[in-house]
């Protein structure tokens, strides 16, 4: 496997993981590179002999689930020390250590994250300048973003609130599905008020990781620092923030927080899976100025823009994918964008590993857990004659008969395409069912209609919707 293709499942392996575990692990797992991957195994590089020890005893099974999940299958997790890297010694690992009560310097504080459940020891907190927080992940700008139907006005609103922040739409809450792009967005904002006010102090985090550090500097009586470290930024964003329901403390402390950074005009941006009415156990006090600004949702993309993200993730990330493979693809993953860029990652490292083409055939067999037997749903012929007969506002009829005038002969032809590229069926056994027509009739309409999607983007339009239309019966 090429090393940008390893590259990817590795970024895709980590941002599996990401959903297990909390923000400090990254300290440990984030320097680790992939160095090959075979039928069998992931050998894995990490720094030194330290990092090497650590991550096997507190994250190995972790590694291990989220490649089960990526790949669909179980693989060996095998850690090696880098040779490059040993020079390096422990100074490359994380620091570990006791959390001690210190006044914070100047500047912006990594989110700090808090102990994890399990273990007597924080990752210290990395001091940093205005401006340089790593926190945000660069590759989430709203150049990556894919914009279409389902997120148009999100994606918009974002752009407006990363240009001026604390001065539009503020507070900004944000609502949606798991994995359609909310995080993507509060990244981008991040990033791009960075660009344009390097100045400016930014801080991302996950409600979880701010409750933690909640609960911390209860334990530690270090309250003044947390405060200090939340009070003092120009842009705040809180992913998931309806976690923070039914957590008495964690809501009275974000309230006055929330009302020192509105109050000095600096900008809130929130994001949570349903809107601030349907958060339960939310203090209506919260919920009125979640409420105060702008609220948008964002909702699974249609089909056209899953093919769009597909191409934007083949193209990023140096995958050699055919089109029809995305449009199969796509159009059997409709629930989120992160599964359905994980599926074109599986399929790709399938390929690799088998050494095989990259086709359809092959698709239905990498993700045959995700749609059994390659269809996520029975696609027949009397479905499709029934979605395109009601688009084109004709009778079923219509299009078994020997009409031949135009408003009745496309969209015969349209079905026909349908047909062979959504079914297994013969083109005999198509040619029969419309009208008892001859294959070749089949092969003729096929060729036409894909040649016309070519150079005609409304064909193209109505072929996305009538398959998206045709997926969800």
């Amino acid at each position: 496997m090429e090393q940008t293709q390893l590259q990817a499942v590795w970024a895709q392996i980590l941002d599996k993981m990401k959903e297990q575990l909390a923000p400090t692990a990254f300290n440990w797992l984030n320097p680790v590179q992939p160095l090959s991957l075979t039928d069998d195994t992931l050998e894995l590089g990490t720094q030194n002999e330290m990092s090497k020890e650590w991550i096997a005893g507190h994250y190995q099974t972790f590694i291990e689930d989220a490649v089960k999940a990526v790949l669909g299958g179980p693989k060996v997790v095998q850690l090696t020390v880098m040779a490059e890297a040993s020079k390096a010694g422990q100074e490359d690992a994380p620091v570990v250590v006791e959390a001690k009560n210190e006044k914070p310097a100047q500047g912006t504080l990594f989110p700090e994250g808090g102990a994890e459940a399990h273990t007597e020891v924080v990752a210290e907190p990395h001091i940093v300048a205005p401006g340089d927080n790593s926190s945000l992940n660069p590759k989430y700008t709203f150049d990556t973003f894919v914009t279409g139907k389902s997120n148009n006005f999100a994606h918009a609103a974002a752009m407006a609130v990363a240009d001026k922040p604390g001065k539009t739409y503020n507070p900004f809450f944000m609502y949606g599905g798991v994995g359609l792009g909310k995080t993507h967005l509060m990244h981008a904002i991040g990033n791009r008020v960075l660009k344009n006010h390097p100045e400016m102090r930014v801080l991302y985090v996950s409600s979880e990781q701010f409750t933690n550090e909640i609960i911390q500097a209860i334990q530690q009586g270090t309250s003044d620092k947390f405060r200090q470290k939340y009070r003092n930024i120009d842009v705040l964003l809180i992913d998931d923030i309806q976690f923070i329901s039914g957590k008495t403390s964690t809501q009275e402390e974000f309230f006055h927080t929330f009302n020192t950074l509105y109050d000095a005009q600096k900008q809130v941006i929130l994001s949570s899976d349903r809107p601030p009415r349907e958060v339960e156990r939310l203090e209506e006090r919260l919920r009125s100025r979640f409420e105060w600004g702008l609220t948008t949702d964002i909702q699974a993309p249609d089909l056209e823009t899953r093919i769009a993200i597909l191409k934007n993730k083949a193209q990023s990330d140096h995958f050699s994918v055919p089109d029809d493979v995305m449009v199969y693809i796509a159009s059997r993953i409709d629930s989120n964008i992160r599964e359905l860029e994980g599926a074109l990652t599986r399929v790709v490292a399938y390929a690799s590993l088998t050494k095989r083409t990259v086709n359809t055939d092959l698709v239905a067999e990498a993700l045959k857990d995700i749609f059994p037997n390659g269809k996520a749903k029975e696609v027949t012929m009397d479905i499709i004659q029934e979605i395109v007969a009601s688009y084109f506002k004709i009778k079923i009829e219509d299009l078994h008969s020997k009409k031949r005038t135009r408003n009745i002969a496309y969209p015969r032809q349209i079905a026909m395409y349908l047909c062979r590229d959504l079914t297994e069926t013969s083109l005999p056994q198509i040619g029969q069912f419309f009208g008892g027509r001859d294959h070749t009739t089949v092969i003729h309409a096929y060729d036409k209609i894909n040649q016309d999607k070519e150079t005609d983007n409304r064909l193209k339009g109505i072929l996305n919707e009538l398959i998206d239309r045709i997926q969800k019966v």
